[in-house]
């Protein structure tokens, strides 16, 4: 009988999208040999899931859970292919029970929680519904005071912690977060590269074009200062009140922004454009 690798249970399982224990029971009774393994998978149980696990996933839901104290609070993102399964009732009751799990457990890290109940409750939703069912990423943050906001649409998520202040202080800043989306809370907490970037950005800009270098210098500092107002939480003017600035509204009271998560659905994952009727040809020339 041929080892059964981790390599092998590892690309089995990027192929179905099944359990590791599931994998490598197959590929022990199919002597290695990952093909046959995927075929009687397929036989069983699994074909649902062997068959869709190849899809993208980049829709979904996010979940927002807080502790009654404020102690701490976590993120879920769970992703599904369409956005009418994102919609099944059985899909949202899902997404709640794995933010359950982490809001319990504090465990953040997916491929640990896939290997517990996670992964045995979604597989058993893939085979209901027939769709790539992907629980993402999670979020735990902890200490001080810790506020959230969930969007409407369950799209986009945001935690705020705060060092004073209270809950709804928290609710108030993690909504502007969700509405202008900025990038660190202050100045300073601007990546170099990032600077850096954008200051190559500016040079480039043809209104600098053939001006003397002091007065370029003197530009690039202006606007700078500029893209690091616009883009820092504290410098923003509250979305709810334009007349005052996301900083000056937690210093009101006698609170101070500490860190601040926003997450959105789907974000950073490449969907692949498909053409549909290419597709369809291709399947029936099969």
């Amino acid at each position: 009988m041929a080892a059964v690798t981790p390599k092998m249970v590892k690309e089995l399982r990027e192929r179905t999208g099944l359990g590791m224990m599931e994998c490598k029971k197959a590929l022990a009774a199919a002597d290695g040999d990952i093909e046959l393994a995927i075929e009687e998978l397929r036989k069983s149980s699994g074909m649902k899931a062997a068959k869709k696990a190849g899809r993208t996933a980049a829709e979904g839901t996010m979940v927002l859970r807080l502790a009654d104290d404020n102690s701490y609070g976590v993120l879920v993102e769970v992703n599904s292919e369409t956005d009418f399964a994102a919609r099944d009732e059985n899909f949202v009751s899902f997404a709640n029970k794995v933010a359950d799990i982490v809001f319990e457990s504090k465990e953040t890290d997916m491929a640990v929680l896939l290997e517990g109940e996670v992964g045995q409750l979604r597989e058993a939703l893939v085979q209901k519904i027939g769709e790539n069912i992907t629980p993402r990423r999670a979020v735990l943050v902890e200490g001080g005071l810790v506020g959230g906001y969930l969007h409407g649409n369950g799209q986009i998520a945001v935690l705020t912690q705060l060092e004073g202040g209270n809950a709804e202080l928290a609710k108030d800043v993690s909504m502007h977060v969700a509405a202008v989306s900025p990038r660190v809370v202050r100045g300073e907490d601007m990546p170099e590269e990032v600077l850096a970037k954008e200051e190559e950005i500016i040079r480039a800009q043809p209104d600098m074009a053939g001006k003397p270098a002091e007065i370029v210098d003197k530009m690039i500092v202006g606007r700078m200062k500029k893209f690091l107002a616009e883009n820092s939480l504290v410098e923003q003017p509250f979305v709810k009140n334009p007349e005052v600035k996301v900083g000056q509204l937690v210093k009101d009271a006698g609170a101070s922004v500490t860190s601040f998560v926003r997450l959105e659905v789907g974000e950073g994952i490449e969907v692949e454009a498909t053409d549909f009727a290419a597709e369809v040809a291709a399947q029936l020339k099969g």
